[in-house]
């Protein structure tokens, strides 16, 4: 522990005296100004305690509003999606309603699903990824086969066997493709 200086003769707490005795800090006031100032102090505690515990509280709160939100945001993300979808299943079960129809109207409702179908994934972000004729790429291909052939360049999509998909730019299948190769 470090020693305290001795008081000077000159400080406003040397109480008198020839000389102030070697480490002895006098007392600096009165005991009534002392407990005023412990009561001060206290006070000064009890609020910051208040004020900590508030604090806490509404992080507690945000914590859980957060979670609830989430929680809906969740719940409810995809309901732009099947608000967009329920057409598509109204028209598909339209065409199961059709007990008369002939070859070429199936085919043309079944086009119509498709393009609203196709409506309802492009205005929620999903993209085709349809690679026919582009080079390979691994990120957003997957090579079933490489077939030999000298009509298109190596490592050029030759067919698509199973469309890949991306959602906001962001794959969420790969493209399942056939690759050429070198003969």
């Amino acid at each position: 522990m470090s020693e305290l200086p001795p008081v000077q003769p000159d400080s406003p707490y040397y109480e008198g005296g020839d000389v102030a005795p070697d480490n002895v800090v006098p007392f600096p006031g009165s005991l009534e100004d002392l407990a005023a100032r412990l009561a001060a102090a206290e006070e000064k505690a009890a609020a910051a305690q208040d004020q900590t515990l508030r604090a806490v509280a509404e992080q507690e709160n945000i914590r859980r509003r957060t979670a609830r939100e989430v929680e809906q945001a969740r719940n409810f993300a995809v309901e732009r999606f099947v608000k967009d979808l329920l057409p598509v299943a109204d028209s598909l079960l339209l065409a199961g309603a059709q007990q008369n129809a002939d070859a070429k109207s199936l085919l043309e409702g079944q086009q119509a699903t498709l393009r609203l179908l196709e409506k309802s994934f492009e205005s929620a972000g999903l993209q085709v990824v349809d690679p026919t004729g582009q080079p390979f790429n691994p990120e957003h291909h997957e090579a079933m086969v490489a077939q030999p052939t000298s009509e298109v360049p190596p490592d050029t999509v030759i067919t698509v066997v199973q469309r890949g998909w991306l959602l906001h730019g962001r794959l969420v299948r790969p493209a399942r493709v056939i690759v050429a190769r070198a003969p």
